[in-house]
């Protein structure tokens, strides 16, 4: 027994710790399967010992919400799900009934309060006791209703979701790999708890309910799937589900597993549902969970073998991220050889050493990841220098994470992945200058800082010599270089490399300060907080790129390379002001869509990824096309353009304002 005791008490810090930095933090110090395997290791012992310690994970829903968000109590409490990875459980479990199988949604949780007719508040889940109130934001999500038929008080659940196809779009617009989102849920959490309602609507947070909490005087027939129809014609989107029994629950888990792949909303398993109400609601609660619903968490597909060695790759900030490489494995149809291990906090709980039989599986059945190490060496041979620039390596902790990093200003890493963005297509755009030519001129002594770019052809001769190159790949260059000399300011900025400033951004950041640099350069916090889309971790980013006297030595020598185009949007006029468009399809009277892009953002008008309600006009030259976003527009009721269409709506809107 004392052991028991002794191991549980192991076990409460460490998934307390991991519970608080996923779902308060946004970030991972364990992997989903090391947190669920400790976690059934601990229901087990409390189960064997009949003892449960205070501060258990298993009694508590969540932590306490840490943020500037007002804070509500829910009216009910919001309980987890008790959980299995057995298809015959589910049936047992199901019995005689009928049940509705869905997805188990990874996003964060909302609620929703209808008052005659009109949304009158959102709040998150929070710690399922108390959560926090983002109804502006909620407002803003792309597809919730603000006023429906129904004039009575409703309450509703739902998930607050980004989709794969927006969490690759929003990192796109991202220039620095290491400020990219790692995971959709991150990316969703931030979204939905941001203190600016405006970004929220930028990211396109998607909501599906998933169920109806009160609605009086509305007759259900004691049914959930009537819940889930009465909400969907009172214009809600609803999670995915199918009706079940016993009998064909395998065959419908089967037909769920084979739609991963193609389903745009992040997912980590199914839910089950009785669809008889009051049979339901009689079964009560426990402590945790409800007894009307169960989750249904894949049963991983794991593999064993053998690790090969850990990669250690360098970033531009610095950080060297260990990669775990190993014998290939075929894993859910594809064959797997590498793996994130995210920091050497991980490798640690692994005990991860060379050589060792790990075991691997895809989350969620998509990403590699590593589910256990049977061997468990330990951890050996970490990088005492940098793989790349030789210079020295130090191991630094933030929040218990430890990861490497390497402490050498003018690593080639750094300077490479820097350069690269600094001469891609939608910075200053530099034909010629791939990642493996820069390495080799880096190295080669010709590049130190952004200006030397513009005297490369002092070196003429040496790079004339060196293989894959001679005159007319030097030509090329030189000429490419001599155009890229005259760029825009947005474009300067973003080709920088500050952390988390895209393209987008940059664009709105100058359009904010007309234009001025010296004014960009000196601005405080504050200041950039009042930019739409600028958050606080952004504009600190900006301010602390600034304050670095190194980084201002650098821009004002490139600056002396330069010239800078005046772009004001005032001077092409405001014809689009407060007006968004979506470009999708083909073009014929531009060269391609950045083009028609360029010339929105020019009149004032601003261009995204995604139809939403706040879509002005979607442009697409095969208007009647079955498209998604064709259909999505005319659900909105948003205009579909041609472009003879836009072009006639610009000179309407010009001749208006002349």
């Amino acid at each position: 027994m004392e052991t028991e005791i002794q191991r549980m008490k192991e076990l409460i810090p460490r998934l307390r710790e991991a519970s608080k930095a996923y779902y308060q933090e946004s970030r991972e110090i364990m992997s989903n399967f090391e947190y669920d395997k400790l976690y059934d290791e601990l229901s087990a012992l409390e189960a064997k010992t009949g003892i449960i310690l205070s501060g258990s994970p298993t009694q508590q829903v969540g932590y306490q919400v840490l943020s500037e968000l007002p804070k509500e109590t829910h009216e009910e409490p919001m309980l987890s799900l008790d959980k299995t990875k057995s298809v015959e459980d589910l049936q047992q479990w199901l019995g005689s009934q009928k049940g509705l199988l869905s997805w188990k949604m990874d996003g964060l949780t909302v609620v929703l309060t209808y008052e005659n007719g009109t949304l009158a508040k959102a709040v998150t889940r929070g710690n399922g006791e108390i959560g926090e109130v983002i109804t502006p934001n909620a407002r803003a999500f792309s597809n919730i209703p603000l006023t429906i038929a129904y004039k009575g008080q409703l309450i509703l659940r739902g998930e607050a979701v980004i989709t794969y196809t927006d969490f690759e779009r929003i990192n796109e617009e991202i220039g620095d790999a290491d400020a990219k989102y790692k995971n959709p849920r991150n990316l969703c959490s931030g979204s939905v708890r941001q203190l600016n309602s405006k970004i929220t609507a930028e990211r396109n947070v998607h909501f599906e309910a998933f169920a109806l909490v009160k609605a009086e005087g509305v007759d259900f027939k004691n049914s959930r799937k009537e819940q889930f129809l009465w909400l969907k014609n009172q214009g809600f989107e609803v999670v995915h589900h199918e009706e079940v029994t016993a009998a064909n629950l395998p065959d419908k888990v089967a037909w769920f597993a084979g739609q991963i792949e193609h389903n745009d909303i992040p997912s980590d398993g199914l839910v089950l549902l009785y669809d008889d109400i009051a049979y339901g609601d009689s079964l009560g609660r426990t402590a945790k969970f409800p007894r009307n619903s169960i989750a249904f968490k894949w049963q991983d597909e794991i593999r064993e073998t053998t690790l090969s060695y850990i990669e250690w790759s360098p970033s531009r900030t610095g950080l060297i991220n260990p990669v775990a490489v190993f014998e290939p494995v075929e894993l859910e149809g594809t064959t797997v050889s590498r793996a994130s291990v995210h920091n050497i906090s991980i490798m640690e709980g692994l005990e991860l050493g060379v050589g060792d039989k790990i075991t691997v599986y895809k989350a969620n059945m998509i990403i590699p990841q590593i589910a256990d190490n049977l061997t468990r060496s330990g951890v050996k041979d970490i990088p005492k220098i940098c793989p790349v620039c030789g210079g020295a390596t130090e191991i630094r902790q933030t929040n218990d994470v430890k990861s490497l990093y390497c402490t050498n200003p003018d690593c080639q890493a750094k300077k490479i992945k820097s350069f690269t963005l600094f001469v891609s297509r939608d910075a200053l755009n530099i034909d010629g200058l791939s990642e493996a030519t820069l390495e080799k001129f880096i190295g080669a002594g010709f590049i130190h800082e952004y200006a030397d770019i513009f005297h490369l052809s002092v070196h003429k001769e040496a790079i004339t010599q060196m293989e894959g190159f001679g005159q007319k790949s030097y030509d090329n260059l030189i000429s490419s270089i001599k155009t890229a000399s005259h760029t825009t300011l947005p474009r300067l900025i973003y080709g920088l490399g500050i952390a988390g400033i895209g393209l987008a951004n940059a664009k709105m950041l100058c359009r904010h300060f007309n234009y001025d640099l010296e004014k960009m350069r000196t601005c405080d916090g504050e200041e950039l907080t009042a930019v739409d889309g600028i958050g606080g971790v952004l504009a600190q980013a900006w301010v602390d790129y600034f304050a670095s006297a190194k980084n201002n030595e650098v821009l004002d020598h490139l600056l002396g390379e330069l010239h800078i185009e005046k772009e004001q949007a005032e001077e092409n006029g405001t014809a689009f002001a407060g007006m968004t468009f979506v470009i999708t399809g083909s073009v014929e009277h531009f060269a391609n869509r950045k083009e028609l892009q360029a010339l929105i953002e020019s009149k004032g008008g601003k261009a995204t990824g995604s139809v939403t309600s706040k879509t002005t006009y979607l442009i697409n030259n095969d208007t009647q096309s079955s498209s998604s976003k064709n259909k999505k527009a005319k659900e909105l009721g948003i205009p579909i353009l041609s472009e003879e269409d836009f072009l006639k709506l610009l000179q309407e809107k010009e001749e208006g304002e002349g």
